[in-house]
C-alpha cells in the first residue's frame, strides 16, 4: 500500500496565512499574521509535511510575493527540528525559479503555469531534479484545467494535461476542484483516485476537505495525500486526528 500523507496547508498572501473560497483573491480570510507559528504549530502536533502556496506570486504580485519567500525561509530554518518537509506552490514558472527554492531547501515543488504553458520546461524540470521533488498541480473548473492562480482557462482539458504530463515524466499531481476549494463541500476523491489509476501518479487530493471521514476515505480510495486548510483553521477537522491517518 502506498504511503499517505496529511498536509496541512499555509497560504501565503502578503506574508499573512489566508484562506481564500473557490481561489477568489477578493474572498478571503486572513487566519494569522505569523506564517512560521502556524508552521510550528503544526508540526508540533505531528506533521511531516507543509503545503505551502505563495498566492502572491501565483497572482503575478511580485512585491508582496517576496514577504511570503521570507516567510517560506523562515519555515525553512524550522523544519529539521521536526525533520519534516516543504512542500511549495505559487507563480514557479521558470527554470530560475525552481532551482532558487530547491536549493533553498524546498523538498517538493509544485509547478501548474509553467507545466500547462512550457512544458519543455517541466520536462527539464524532472529531468534535472527528479520525479520525487517536482510536481504539477492540475486545477480544475468544469473539466478545464485553469491557470496564473486559478485566474485564467489553460484551453486544456484535465485528461490531455495529465497524458502531456505524464509523458514528461511526472509523478506527483495535487489535484483541486476550484469549484469546492474553500468551500468545504467535499473533496472530489472520485475524480482524483481515477485520475491516480488511469495515469499512474502518485496523487494529492486539494479542495473543500470537510471531515475526517473524508480524509480516511481518501486514504482508502489510494490516493497518495490530502491537503488540509480552512476544516483545519477553523477547527472542523482535527490534525492530529487526521494524522493517525498515516500510520493505518
Amino acid at each position: 500500500m502506498n504511503t499517505f500523507t496529511v498536509f496541512p496547508a499555509i497560504d501565503l498572501r502578503a506574508g499573512q496565512v489566508v484562506r481564500l473560497q473557490e481561489g477568489d483573491p477578493s474572498r478571503q480570510t486572513v487566519f494569522s499574521h505569523d506564517p512560521a507559528e502556524v508552521a510550528y504549530r503544526f508540526l508540533s502536533q505531528g506533521a511531516r509535511w507543509l503545503h505551502v502556496v505563495n498566492l502572491d506570486g501565483a497572482f503575478g504580485e511580485e512585491k508582496s510575493a517576496g514577504l511570503n519567500l521570507r516567510a517560506i525561509e523562515q519555515m525553512l530554518e524550522i523544519t529539521p527540528e521536526f525533520s519534516a518537509s516543504l512542500q511549495v506552490g505559487g507563480g514557479v514558472r521558470s527554470l530560475k525559479a525552481v532551482a532558487d527554492l530547491l536549493v533553498r531547501g524546498v523538498h517538493r515543488l509544485v509547478v501548474g503555469t509553467m507545466a500547462i504553458e512550457h512544458p519543455e520546461l517541466l520536462k527539464q524540470a524532472v529531468q534535472k531534479w527528479g520525479e520525487e521533488r517536482i510536481a504539477v498541480s492540475l486545477d480544475v473548473r468544469n473539466g478545464m484545467v485553469y491557470v496564473r492562480g486559478w485566474q485564467e482557462s489553460g484551453g486544456i482539458l484535465l485528461e490531455d494535461a495529465a497524458r502531456f504530463i505524464q509523458s514528461c515524466g511526472v509523478r506527483w499531481v495535487v489535484f483541486t476542484d476550484i469549484s469546492r476549494d474553500g468551500m468545504q463541500t467535499g473533496l472530489a476523491l472520485d475524480e482524483a483516485s481515477a485520475l491516480g489509476e488511469k495515469f499512474a501518479f502518485q496523487v494529492i487530493a486539494s479542495g473543500g476537505a470537510r471531515s475526517l471521514a473524508e480524509v480516511r476515505q481518501a486514504r482508502e480510495q489510494g490516493l497518495a495525500g490530502v491537503i488540509l486548510g480552512r476544516a483545519l483553521y477553523e477547527g472542523k477537522i482535527l490534525l492530529e486526528e487526521a494524522l493517525r491517518e498515516e500510520a493505518c
